[in-house]
């Protein structure tokens, strides 16, 4: 377990699900999806080391161990609604805990009724590599930042929510009942926090009915100070969906000379729509780019918003002085995906 684990949700867990759980608890829940695998048919026992868990956490003080029993006792009685269009789903994140005395180990296992929202997701869900979450104080920022992630794959790069709903979605509704309040220890500390410790950060406008604030413009940029960016969340508006199937993935591993897992292949051919092509051109644009910290999220960047060789890095000759090639990207995109 690290921090460069990926944290795997379907998008509509993370807009549809409203729950309470102290920034600890979130902590748990955070770091035991990140040992999920979305391949799984089954969730597993999950085993990890109390020790490295609070440490991951940024817990120095060893008396805390003897707290994590009660932590999950308390976890485990926390529960909270999905709402699945006339189906409500009333569920507590874990089904069972175990703790072997002397080892220094725990053993976690998540509710069977998430299992549609963790695993086997091959469209409309977010990733994100755990380190982004760890750091945050705020027990609201990382509802807020998974909110903004799955939005951020979107064209336009904002999403609009009305301040009740974003309550009800923090299970904030009694918390700061003015707005002046919310806005300043819910909305501008998670945006400190974001700007400083993850792969996104936002602006945000204020939408007013009358006199008063109804709804909030989110802004999601790219906050490329952090160099954590996983970006695999699919479009809402795709209709012929890419197959993806174990050949297309090692094809992609052939192409990309540096070492990638599985999973990281299949987040740049849901990028690319599974045009291998179009992951070969990008990847050539990324060869040719400066030192890049992220290569996996640079390219799925590159891809999504259409790089263009980087000019600088490319000699010109008789044999390639020529214009760069441009593309309507939204006409590119409807060819892709087989639209007239």
């Amino acid at each position: 377990m690290d921090k460069d684990y990926l944290v795997t949700k379907s998008n509509y867990f993370i807009m549809n699900s409203n729950y309470d759980l102290s920034l600890e608890e979130q902590k748990i829940i955070i770091t035991l999806a990140s040992m999920v695998q979305p391949s799984d048919e089954e969730f597993k026992p999950y085993k990890f080391k109390i020790a490295e868990f609070m440490k991951l956490v940024g817990v120095e003080d060893k008396s805390k161990y003897t707290e994590i029993p009660k932590i999950t006792k308390e976890l485990m009685k926390k529960v909270f609604e999905i709402q699945e269009g006339k189906t409500l789903i009333q569920t507590a994140w874990l089904s069972g805990v175990k703790y072997e005395k002397g080892t220094g180990m725990v053993e976690l296992v998540f509710s069977p009724y998430l299992k549609p929202y963790m695993l086997k997701l091959n469209t409309l869900f977010t990733q994100y590599k755990l380190a982004n979450i760890l750091s945050m104080k705020s027990k609201y920022s990382p509802r807020i930042y998974e909110f903004l992630k799955c939005n951020e794959f979107k064209k336009q790069k904002y999403i609009e929510i009305e301040v009740e709903e974003l309550r009800k979605l923090l299970r904030a509704d009694n918390i700061y009942p003015l707005y002046a309040d919310f806005k300043r220890y819910v909305i501008l500390q998670t945006q400190k926090e974001l700007k400083k410790i993850s792969d996104i950060s936002f602006e945000f406008e204020e939408k007013k009915t009358s006199r008063k604030i109804t709804s909030i413009k989110f802004y999601i940029t790219s906050n490329k100070n952090t160099c954590k960016s996983e970006i695999a969340a699919t479009t809402e508006d795709v209709k012929a969906k890419p197959q993806i199937n174990i050949d297309h993935i090692k094809r992609v591993k052939e192409i990309i000379k540096e070492e990638i897992t599985d999973q990281e292949a299949q987040s740049i051919l849901i990028s690319a729509n599974g045009d291998i092509n179009i992951i070969k051109e990008k990847y050539r644009c990324c060869q040719r780019a400066a030192k890049i910290t992220n290569m996996v999220g640079w390219l799925i960047d590159a891809i999504k918003k259409d790089y263009n060789p980087p000019i600088s890095k490319v000699k010109v000759g008789k044999f390639n002085d020529y214009a760069q090639r441009q593309y309507d990207f939204d006409e590119l995109e409807k060819k892709l995906l087989g639209w007239k």
